[in-house]
């Protein structure tokens, strides 16, 4: 045999020995867990065959503590591109086989290059995290390797779209490079994100919690709202990332990409006309109109389960991606709140980076009263959702269905913070507050001087029929030209795609800055 097919024969059996990863019986493990490898979760992730890897011989650079009798090519992540649907991305998988998924510097500097690579040829990076954390062996290094993906993500944020899969654990400063990307998915079960773990909080404050309640899947898309996806599988949760993808650009100078529409532009939804009950206290769900004006009834919502008071999802209208923001009056009421604010400012935000219009469905009857919601800075973080629409130069189209009170009606994409088309349904009531509270601040003195309570009931019910016959409706916004068009509900559909339309060249620019300061 010659010494060229001996050199190629090798490099064959370094192939076979890189694709094992940490062997066979670390991947058996990892299968009897109900985890798949690193490997495999790229190739449920990219089209079949699409995979280019890179830095397959790569090992480390440690000889403490007896790690030089260890050395595994790859080092314990795969990276490379691929394509989802045809469109070019970048990946890694942190394969646990090796030393657990621990973070060396060899295996940041792997990450970064694809990170790099992803900038530079404007493509989104994915990052499927299985980790144990820093490599402690390699003490400061490992920390480095870790502020060297951070700086990245910093970097690449807003310009191509960052998401992240967590299928095991994610602990420590690992979790800020999920945390600085644009949306986490997180399996239930057997994946976790904390700073730090059940020992260390039973040492330093003495709870009792187990991975599972401090940072399982359920908390984080439920009571921290760190994560917006929470999947029952793998399978699933791969499935939902090409999902996303698919309303969103390759990166922040691109628009995204258009669908064959099989929904008819003008199709009138008629049950949009009564689906306002005529009580104005009664609730309604909002998810039934975003299904009944959206292409085939179809929408991706984030964060479904994290302040469900407000709706955010991604959708189409005549095939083109839009983001809509919807207040739910099945829950709370709809009305604005910190953790509302936060979620919805976060997406607009999002939207706004990477040129997806946002279509903002209002019914909102304020800002959530009580010191907990004061203490706690609903100020602040109102001022986010605030900061978010002034800020966006992206198509701005708002539809107000019932109730836009208060400061929550500004907040809401209104045509003040540069609502490009406003449109209102016949039951808009658009005004300061209700017209319960209205009454007792305009009347203060009259209902003070009641003695009899049946009188005083009398006076209350008239004026506040003469405050709703005023604002009860939207011909008041209207006469100032803040509402552009009362439109018939079934018509909505239509009036959207129409104003979408018309909006495709929209062209504006904020004042030349470094950055913006917003209220956080």
């Amino acid at each position: 045999m010659s010494e060229i097919q001996n050199q190629i024969n090798q490099l064959i059996e370094n192939r076979e020995m890189a694709r094992m990863g940490g062997g066979q019986k670390a991947i058996d493990k990892q299968h009897e867990k109900g985890k798949y490898t690193a490997r495999e979760r790229i190739q449920m992730l990219l089209d079949e065959g699409s995979f280019e890897e890179f830095d397959m011989f790569v090992t480390h650079r440690c000889y403490d503590f007896g790690m030089e009798k260890k050395h595994t090519f790859g080092d314990g992540v795969v990276t490379g591109y691929g394509t989802i649907e045809g469109r070019l991305v970048y990946v890694f998988a942190q394969d646990f086989t090796v030393t657990a998924g621990s973070l060396s510097l060899s295996m940041s500097d792997k990450i970064c290059k694809i990170m790099d690579m992803a900038m530079r040829n404007g493509a989104p990076c994915i990052g499927l995290n299985d980790s144990g954390g820093a490599r402690i062996q390699e003490g400061v290094n490992a920390l480095a390797g870790y502020a060297n993906i951070f700086q990245r993500n910093v970097m690449c944020s807003g310009v191509i779209p960052q998401i992240s899969a967590i299928f095991g654990p994610c602990a420590g400063g690992a979790v800020y490079s999920p945390a600085l990307t644009d949306f986490i998915i997180m399996k239930k079960g057997s994946s976790n994100m904390f700073l730090t773990g059940p020992k260390v909080v039973k040492t330093v404050t003495g709870e009792d919690v187990t991975q599972e309640q401090l940072g399982g899947a359920t908390m984080h898309t439920t009571k921290s709202g760190v994560a917006q996806f929470a999947v029952e599988t793998e399978e699933e949760g791969i499935q939902l990332i090409r999902q996303l993808l698919s309303y969103m650009p390759q990166n922040n100078m691109e628009d995204t990409p258009m669908v064959v529409c099989t929904d008819q532009i003008n199709r009138l939804e008629d049950s949009l006309n009564e689906i306002i009950p005529d009580n104005p206290n009664k609730p309604y769900d909002m998810a039934e109109v975003i299904r009944a004006i959206v292409d085939n009834g179809e929408y991706l919502e984030s964060a479904a389960d994290f302040a469900k008071n407000i709706i955010t999802c991604f959708a189409r209208f005549n095939g083109q991606s839009v983001g809509i923001i919807a207040n739910q009056p099945k829950y709370m009421a709809g009305v604005l709140d910190i953790n509302a604010s936060r979620k919805a400012a976060r997406f607009v935000r999002f939207c706004d980076a990477f040129n997806i219009p946002l279509v903002t469905l209002v019914d909102v009857p304020g800002f959530l009263p009580g010191t907990t919601q004061e203490y706690g800075g609903v100020i602040t973080h109102g001022a986010k959702l605030l900061f978010a629409y002034c800020e966006a130069t992206v198509p701005k189209i708002t539809v107000t269905l019932r109730k836009a009170y208060g400061g929550a009606y500004i907040v809401m994409s209104s045509k003040h913070i540069r609502g490009d088309i406003n449109y209102a349904w016949p039951t808009a009531e658009i005004a300061v507050m209700g017209a319960s509270g209205a009454v007792e601040v305009l009347h203060a003195k009259e209902l003070a001087a009641f003695e009899s309570a049946e009188e005083k009931a009398k006076f209350v019910a008239e004026k506040e029929q003469e405050y709703r016959d005023k604002f009860s409706n939207p011909y008041n916004a209207a006469r100032y030209g803040y509402i552009d068009d009362v439109i018939e509900p079934r018509n909505t559909r239509f009036r959207i795609i129409r104003a979408l339309q018309s909006l495709a060249t929209k062209r504006l620019q904020n004042p030349a800055k470094k950055h913006s300061n917003i209220p956080l």
